[in-house]
């Protein structure tokens, strides 16, 4: 009994990490086509799980969503919840990386005339200060992250190893 019961939270763990890969797989993909987005959309709203990183890419598909929107009423809706939302789960949760890499990837991608572009600086060096402290699959996915990123130069790139 006492084997059935310790197992049951290793299977939630077990699926809860599939969809932290499903989300950051999807989301990778995401600014690639208008496609890529609403499928990154679509499996973060059925997403259930409240943990703060999925709360984080919950954030970052709402701000995805005015990029995809036919509503233009809506647009600035979508990018003023989603940024409220992204940046009180980074309030709540300053140390986490993966927040951090989200936050830093929807700045770099929204339009200059949004105007959320206040932490990119923060966010990249608190990426290049904590890199080593994370999981192989973590670094792995910073590492995907910044070889496309703007915001990281060849130097801070190659440091990311």
């Amino acid at each position: 009994m006492k084997l059935i019961l310790s197992l049951i939270p290793a299977f939630m763990l077990f699926f809860q990490t599939s969809d932290l890969e499903a989300l950051r797989n999807s989301y990778a993909k995401a600014n690639q086509s208008n496609a890529n987005t609403q499928a990154f959309i679509t499996i973060a709203e059925k997403q259930s799980a409240s943990d703060p990183v999925t709360v984080g890419y919950k954030a970052a598909a709402q701000i995805m969503e005015a990029k995809v929107t036919t509503e233009k009423g809506k647009r600035k809706t979508f990018v003023k919840t989603g940024a409220t939302s992204l940046e009180n789960v980074i309030k709540n949760n300053p140390n986490t990386i993966e927040l951090r890499v989200i936050r830093l990837s929807v700045q770099e991608n929204i339009p200059k005339i949004v105007g959320y572009h206040s932490s990119l600086k923060d966010d990249k060096t608190f990426i290049l200060n904590n890199y080593n402290k994370q999981n192989s699959a973590l670094k792995s996915y910073i590492q995907k992250f910044a070889a496309q990123s703007k915001t990281f130069s060849p130097a801070e790139k190659a440091s990311l190893k």
